[in-house]
């Protein structure tokens, strides 16, 4: 298992979040590059990608994975990544929420780059770019106007 420990900082101030990242995806590469992973720039895609991920914790510890574990495993496929979706957008709302509490302390641009990030991470945006074919009934995390979308109304 990889452990990265950092703090999170932008704009030169400490945002008060710091996060413990382990095995995403068998490396450290989410901790080191964040949104270097879907193509966005800038730090504050990385600290969405970030956000979003702290958000799953609180939503396991809030119940909410939990309970949609279990509905998963008596649902159909469809249904089952219709419940994700909504899941992975809720998650994508809380980091918005963390975002509109740190404007203070944001740079110009930076919710820009969040919003180009979650974009970026769409399940369409994704699928077409690696086969060149977009299949909704597949999709775990939402459409990139979805993921936009709710980061936005978390921010609001």
């Amino acid at each position: 298992m990889c452990l990265r420990d950092f703090d999170l900082g932008l704009a030169g101030e400490e945002f008060g979040l710091h996060v413990v990242v382990f095995g995403f995806r068998g490396d450290a590469t989410f901790a080191e590059g964040g949104g270097a992973l879907v193509g966005a720039k800038g730090d504050f895609a990385q600290a969405y990608v970030i956000a979003h991920e702290v958000a799953h914790h609180v939503q396991n510890v809030t119940g909410r994975i939990p309970q949609v574990d279990a509905y998963r495993k008596r649902a159909s496929k469809i249904d089952a990544n219709r419940a994700t979706v909504r899941l992975e957008l809720q998650a994508d709302c809380y980091s918005g929420v963390w975002t509109n509490k740190k404007r203070s302390v944001l740079e110009e641009g930076d919710v820009q780059e969040a919003l180009v990030a979650a974009f970026k991470i769409g399940d369409d945006t994704l699928q077409a770019r690696s086969s060149g074919h977009v299949n909704p009934a597949t999709f775990t995390h939402g459409t990139s106007e979805q993921r936009a979308s709710w980061f936005a109304r978390g921010d609001d």
